[in-house]
C-alpha cells in the first residue's frame, strides 16, 4: 500500500476513535511532514485522499478540519458487471415542462457577482469599438484564452492559450471532440452511470457505448484497459471530478492511470471537467489532462456550472487532435459572441471569477449539508445517499423500490427529479434517483422534498 494511504488510514482511525474530534483542526501539512517523517508530497496526497472521502475539509486560509460525522445512511454501492459493447437504443434526453429545482443540475449567482458581471459587460462593450461589425475569431478571443490560461495555471494546471479553443459550452466542446476522433459506428467507453446528456449525444451521433463500472475512487480501469488492449473502443468520455450523477471524484492515482492508458494505447480520452472548479476544498483536484504527456486527453470545460449556463461559453484543449478539432469546430461554428468573450475575460482578469468560485463552493457545501440533514431525518435507514465533495447533485439508492409505483407518484405530484434509468443503457439503476441541491431550502422546496420522501416510503 502507498505510504500516503497508510498515513490516511491512521488519521481515519484517530477520527473514528474520537482522538480527532469533529470540527477540530488537522495538523498543518508541514507538521504532518515533520511529525510523520514523510515528504510534503506524501502529506498532500494523504490529505487529498482524506478529503476526497469526506473525512476532512479545507477552509480557505485556515487549514484542514475534521468533517462532521457521517449520517446514519450509507453511501450507494456500485454495480459490478462485465463491460460489453452495446448500441444506444433509447433516448436519454429529459425535457420537463416544469424544470423544477430538484431536477436540473444548477444553482444561483450571488448579487455581488451579478453587479461585477454588469460592470465587465460595460467595459467589454467599450472595448469592442469597430469590432462590433466583425465576426469573432473561430479559435476564440485571445484575451479570454489568456485569462483562462492564467487562471488555470494558478490552480496548478499550466495551459498554453494558443492550444485552447473557445466553444459554446461544454457539450458542444465534447461533440466536436467526438467528431474529431471517432466515426459513426465506433464504440466509446463511458462511466456507468453516466450523465444522460452524454448518452443522448452519443446516440444521436450514431456511436455505440461500453459502460465501465464505477468504484469508490473512480472507475474500473482494469476493464477499461482490457477494451483498450482489444481495440474494441475508439475513445473514452469520462467526467473525472464530481461525476454527474454519482458524485465520485477519481483519485489522483486514477486520473494519472487514465492519462497513462490513453497515451500507452494511443486512444483518445475526452475529459468532461465541467465540475472541476466546484470542489468544496480550497484546492480543486487536478484533472487527468495534467498527467497527459502525449496529448491523447482532450480536456473540455465551461462556465455553465461555475458561473452561469446562460452564457453558453466553454473551451477545449484538443491536444494532438488540434488540427482535426479546428476543422470540425470551424465547419460547425460561426464563432462565439464577442461581447460575452470579452466580458468573461474582464471578469476573470479582475479577480471576480475567483471570488465567485469561493462563494459558490462555500454555498454548495452548506446546501449539501442542509439537504443531507433534511433527507437523513425523513428517509428509511436502508436508503443510501451519496456524500459528494463537490458539485451540486445527490445520488440516492433505494433498495426494493417499486419503480412503476414511484414513477406514477412522481408524475401525479409533478415533481421534477431524475430517475436512475436515465443514466445508463443497462437496467442497473432503476432503484436510484438524482436530486439537485443547488437552491436554498425554501418552503416550496421543503414541500417538494417532503412529498418526495413520502413517495419513497410508499414505494419501498
Amino acid at each position: 500500500m502507498n505510504k500516503y494511504k497508510i498515513l490516511a488510514d491512521q488519521f481515519k482511525r484517530e477520527i473514528e476513535t474520537g482522538k480527532l474530534n469533529e470540527g477540530s483542526r488537522m495538523p498543518s501539512l508541514r507538521q504532518v511532514s515533520r511529525q510523520q517523517d514523510v515528504s510534503m508530497s506524501t502529506a498532500v496526497s494523504c490529505y487529498q485522499e482524506l478529503e476526497s472521502q469526506g473525512w476532512i475539509y479545507a477552509r480557505p486560509q485556515a487549514g484542514y478540519f475534521v468533517s462532521t460525522r457521517k449520517s446514519k445512511h450509507n453511501t450507494p454501492k456500485w454495480a459490478q458487471f462485465v463491460s460489453k459493447i452495446s448500441p444506444v437504443n433509447q433516448t436519454f434526453s429529459h425535457h420537463s415542462a416544469r424544470n423544477g429545482p430538484l431536477g436540473v443540475s444548477s444553482t444561483t449567482i450571488d448579487e455581488t457577482a451579478l453587479t461585477e458581471l454588469d460592470r465587465s459587460f460595460r467595459r467589454a462593450n467599450k472595448r469592442l469599438g469597430n469590432r462590433l461589425n466583425q465576426y469573432p475569431a473561430y479559435q476564440g478571443e485571445a484575451s479570454l484564452r489568456n485569462a483562462l490560461s492564467t487562471h488555470f495555471t494558478k490552480l496548478g494546471l499550466p495551459i498554453d492559450p494558443e492550444e485552447m479553443v473557445i466553444t459554446s459550452g461544454c457539450m458542444p466542446a465534447i461533440k466536436t471532440a467526438l467528431e474529431s476522433c471517432t466515426q459513426v459506428g465506433d464504440a466509446v467507453a463511458i462511466s456507468s452511470p453516466c450523465f444522460n446528456g452524454i448518452l443522448d449525444l452519443l446516440g444521436k451521433m450514431g456511436r455505440k457505448i461500453v459502460e465501465i463500472p464505477s468504484i469508490d475512487d473512480g472507475i474500473d480501469l482494469i476493464q477499461l484497459e482490457l477494451h483498450f488492449q482489444q481495440g474494441s473502443v475508439k475513445a473514452g468520455i469520462f467526467c473525472t471530478t464530481h461525476m454527474n450523477p454519482q458524485g465520485i471524484t477519481m483519485s489522483a492515482e486514477q486520473k494519472q492511470t487514465l492519462a497513462t492508458l490513453a497515451n500507452r494505447y494511443q486512444i483518445p480520452v475526452i475529459e468532461d471537467d465541467v465540475y472541476f472548479e466546484l470542489s468544496y476544498s480550497e484546492h480543486s483536484p487536478l484533472p487527468a489532462k495534467y498527467y497527459d504527456q502525449e496529448g491523447y486527453v482532450l480536456w473540455c470545460g465551461s462556465v455553465s456550472k461555475s458561473l452561469s449556463p446562460s452564457y453558453r461559453l466553454g473551451w477545449c484543449l484538443p491536444g494532438r487532435y488540434t488540427e482535426r478539432y479546428y476543422q470540425q469546430h470551424n465547419a460547425g461554428s460561426f464563432g462565439i459572441s464577442l461581447p460575452i468573450q470579452l466580458a468573461m475575460a474582464d471578469f476573470i482578469e479582475t479577480g471576480h471569477y475567483t471570488k465567485q468560485l469561493k462563494y459558490r463552493r462555500s454555498k454548495l457545501l452548506n446546501l449539501k449539508s442542509a439537504y443531507l440533514k433534511f433527507l437523513s431525518e425523513r428517509l428509511p435507514e436502508q436508503v443510501k445517499i451519496s456524500d459528494p465533495q463537490g458539485g451540486m447533485v445527490l445520488w440516492l439508492q433505494i433498495p426494493d423500490l417499486k419503480i412503476d409505483l414511484f414513477n406514477s407518484l412522481i408524475k401525479q405530484h409533478n415533481i421534477d427529479i431524475r430517475l436512475g434509468q436515465l443514466f445508463s443503457g443497462l437496467p442497473l439503476y432503476n432503484d436510484c434517483i438524482r436530486i439537485n441541491f443547488g437552491f436554498e431550502l425554501t418552503d416550496e422546496i421543503k414541500k417538494e422534498l417532503h412529498l418526495l420522501t413520502d413517495m419513497i416510503k410508499q414505494s419501498c
